[in-house]
């Protein structure tokens, strides 16, 4: 009697602590919402959770552009959550719909772990939620896109002439980078651009990035060249039809491109952000540039003008102490998803061109070195030579 009556005490005890540490609410099991649009699921999200998502959706890029990480065997689709925060990964199945009925496994799981806070069934016709992306993107290469660029790989080499600019020679070929920075400086010395030269990175990174310096690239909704420009863009341009895939003609063209985007978009941004600091500000400004080159300036001008639209842009202007450059840029975008033909592939491009930036800038410093030590040693050589006796 007495061992029963010390054995509820001390069951009732367990209880009382446990009660004490881990409160009905914690252990509760947790009931995730479940949504029919992924939409929905973005509407949810507080503009404060937007903290971080940048950098965090670099990583999960940077994984797939580089086949690195997780991303190393290509046979997987990678999952991560409204802030970019990696999650799983699950194996490619037999075939695709096996493969998204893992996926849905694996979302509804995360969701019953509390690891989410909503999920959706993704399929052919919805993109389904936590997000996911697949390892295998077989049209990118990054190294060998980088080559081209910096005219490592002879398909990245060339020369020739467009309205009056000459880059090269058949003998001494120009890479795509001497094309960019020869076009720009002539630009600029004939006042027919007043862009400053801090955005030729972007552009470079655009040149990796939206064809792998592929001359005759094409894209399913026909956008053509090294810049994948449109049918439309081209035509702006004044490019006659037989020169369309000019290389030359390609780079002075986005930088046009580029100039109008500009003077469409400065003033709406000024007017919103004139009072950040000057570098968070430039920075933000570079961003939505590459944005409005993706996705048209009219679209990312709405986001300061339209009612629906700006409410994102207001709440970061008011509070970008808080936010990174990249996290105001890509908020703006986020929080608008599923509007005015804004999707996932616009965050997914901006986050491309900075992870291309960042190993391009990578690349270019490992060839100054040993650039450098090549000539330190044929320096040293010439030394040894004129010493000897």
């Amino acid at each position: 009697m007495k061992f029963s009556t010390f054995s509820a005490f001390k069951s009732a005890l367990l209880v009382t602590v446990a009660s004490a540490l881990f409160p009905i609410n914690a252990v509760a099991q947790y009931s995730p919402q479940f949504f029919d649009n992924w939409t929905d699921v973005v509407r949810t999200k507080a503009f404060s959770d937007s903290q971080g998502v940048f950098e965090n959706m670099m990583t999960v890029r940077r994984w797939i552009l580089t086949r690195s990480e997780h991303c190393a065997d290509l046979n997987r689709h990678v999952l991560f959550d409204m802030r970019g925060n990696f999650l799983d990964y699950i194996e490619d199945a037999a075939d695709s719909s096996q493969t998204q009925q893992r996926i849905n496994q694996t979302r509804q799981s995360l969701a019953k772990e509390g690891r989410v806070h909503a999920w959706v069934k993704g399929s052919p016709n919805n993109i389904g939620y936590p997000f996911a992306i697949r390892c295998h993107q077989p049209n990118v290469d990054l190294n060998l896109a980088i080559a081209r660029y910096l005219g490592q790989h002879p398909d990245g080499r060339l020369s020739g002439n467009w309205d009056g600019i000459r880059v090269g020679t058949p003998k001494n070929q120009a890479s795509l980078h001497d094309v960019l920075q020869t076009v720009y400086k002539r630009r600029v010395q004939q006042k027919r651009i007043t862009l400053p030269p801090d955005l030729l990175p972007d552009l470079a990174g655009m040149l990796v990035i939206e064809s792998g310096g592929v001359r005759e690239a094409r894209s399913k909704a026909n956008a053509r060249g090294i810049l994948q420009l449109m049918p439309q863009a081209l035509k702006d341009c004044k490019i006659p039809a037989n020169r369309q895939l000019h290389r030359i003609a390609q780079v002075d063209c986005a930088l046009w491109l580029f100039e109008r985007n500009h003077k469409m978009l400065e003033p709406v941004f000024l007017a919103k952000f004139g009072h950040l600091p000057k570098e968070k500000r430039d920075q933000v400004y570079r961003l939505l540039l590459i944005q409005a080159y993706h996705g048209g300036p009219g679209r990312v001008r709405s986001l300061f003008l339209d009612e629906e639209l700006n409410q994102a842009a207001s709440y970061f202007a008011a509070n970008h102490d808080k936010f990174s450059a990249g996290d105001i840029a890509f908020g703006m975008v986020f929080h608008n998803l599923g509007r005015n033909r804004l999707g996932l592939a616009s965050l997914y491009y901006t986050a491309d061109i900075r992870v291309a930036q960042q190993l391009l800038a990578h690349k270019k410093s490992n060839q100054a070195q040993s650039s450098q030590k090549t000539a330190a040693q044929a320096h040293q050589k010439v030394v040894r030579v004129n010493s000897a006796p």
